[in-house]
């Protein structure tokens, strides 16, 4: 098997790539979770990094002022229901190529797989919503963790969602 190199800066001007290769978010503490229900019953969201949003429904994700500070991820995130359709989807990410989300979107929020899990019974239901963010929140991070992501939480919990699987981009 061969390695595979990721190059996170492929979309980066060059000159960016010292800021960026410097910055060192602050860790988080994740705490162990144990499921409240098999995943035979669980009501499943997901959640993907990759910058989606309707298009003519929701406002793209703020690539201009990230291009004016490129240390600042818009920290937003929005809300992809489950039948979304191939073309309502946007792809707003400055640092990922957006060609084959464009061409099929569940290459990184799969809905359609687990719509098909759903009916197999092997997920107790897909939920409503899902939800996109745009996975570079550089100096924002604070606006994700202390705003941003005790929102999603909520809604995720008065939606009743047992389990939340990020898809990353």
């Amino acid at each position: 098997m061969s390695d595979v190199r990721i190059d996170s800066y492929k979309f980066l001007p060059r000159s960016m790539w010292p800021m960026f290769k410097g910055f060192q978010p602050e860790p988080a503490e994740v705490k162990p979770v144990i499921a409240r229900v098999p995943l035979r019953e669980a009501k499943v969201a997901l959640l993907t990094s990759a910058g989606l949003y309707l298009r003519g429904k929701q406002p793209s994700f703020d690539m201009d002022r990230e291009r004016r500070e490129p240390m600042w991820g818009d920290p937003t995130f929005r809300v992809i229901p489950r039948d979304a359709k191939q073309d309502e989807i946007g792809v707003a990410h400055l640092h990922i190529n957006p060609d084959d989300i464009l061409a099929d979107f569940n290459v990184v929020l799969p809905l359609a797989v687990f719509a098909d899990l759903e009916r197999a019974g092997e997920i107790g239901k897909l939920a409503t919503n899902n939800y996109s963010f745009m996975g570079y929140q550089g100096q924002s991070i604070g606006a994700w963790r202390d705003d941003y992501g005790p929102e999603l939480a909520r809604l995720l919990h008065d939606d009743s969602v047992d389990l939340l699987i990020l898809a990353p981009s």
